[in-house]
């Protein structure tokens, strides 16, 4: 069983929404991933997604785009991700990690190569952004074969034919774009995303984890009401970018943005 099945069924047992932070692996430099990573854990984090970093980033907004540009000005490779991974796995054998990130830099890598090296560093799943299901036909089986689960998008505007076809080949969760936009932007209508919830629910028995647009305890309480995941990132990396030149001081601010989240979803 996948570590990210086996930790949405141990938080269901347990009557608890799923925290998952986002970070760009490489980020202010590729030697403070790691200890981001035990971080985020300390503070609550239920999954982990670790951004691929890619130079054309088409869904992300200012943060993460500049985020991608440090972890690539510090020469973050996709091989480099592996070993990070690798590094948090000796001391961390049970919270699941995602990848996030484009199809090019796994198009360069080769397909084969980049799920083998992922299965074996510890990847969990992977998330590509520009990999919709129609095209998903030699990725994710060839994922499925290491035991990597394939994670999908759906968004405020796609319509209902497609977002079930979305959900017919999703696994371990699917990521709800709570808003139309990248990510880092700032409305988040409540009721609308719990409407939109309510129809996939209809279509899926897949846990629906909403991201885009958390910001605070506030408005993680408000979306863990009706989700059973809230995904948290820019409000993440805005911190690392305030603190990219004193990356001694970002990991005790990784844990008190996200342990104040964690803090408002358990209450």
């Amino acid at each position: 069983m996948n570590r990210i099945d086996q930790r949405f069924a141990a938080l269901k047992e347990q009557g608890r929404t799923a925290l998952i932070p986002y970070i760009t692996a490489g980020d202010p430099g590729p030697q403070h991933t790691v200890g981001f990573m035990h971080a985020l854990v300390a503070a609550g984090a239920d999954v982990i997604e670790l951004g691929m970093p890619f130079s054309d980033p088409m869904a992300d907004g200012p943060v993460i785009q500049k985020a991608c540009e440090r972890a690539l000005r510090a020469r973050t490779r996709l091989t480099d991700i592996f070993s990070m991974v690798a590094e948090f796995r000796r001391d961390d054998a049970e919270t699941p990690v995602v990848l996030m990130g484009y199809l090019n830099p796994i198009e360069r890598l080769g397909h084969a190569a980049f799920a083998e090296q992922a299965a074996a560093a510890g990847v969990d799943g992977v998330l590509v952004v520009d990999m919709p299901p129609e095209e998903s036909d030699e990725l994710a089986p060839l994922f499925r074969t290491h035991g990597l689960q394939s994670i999908f998008l759906v968004a405020p505007t796609t319509s209902r034919s497609r977002a079930a076809t979305i959900c017919a080949h999703g696994e371990g969760y699917l990521y709800y774009v709570s808003l139309k936009g990248v990510t880092g932007a700032a409305t988040l209508d409540v009721e609308g995303v719990e409407r939109q919830l309510r129809g996939l629910r209809e279509l899926t028995e897949l846990p629906l984890c909403v991201g885009f647009g958390i910001r605070d305890g506030a408005s993680a309480a408000a979306v863990g009401r009706i989700a059973d995941g809230v995904i948290v990132g820019s409000a993440l990396v805005s911190r690392i970018a305030e603190r990219a030149e004193r990356p001694e001081t970002i990991a005790e601010a990784l844990e008190e943005v996200l342990g104040e989240m964690r803090q408002a979803l358990d209450d």
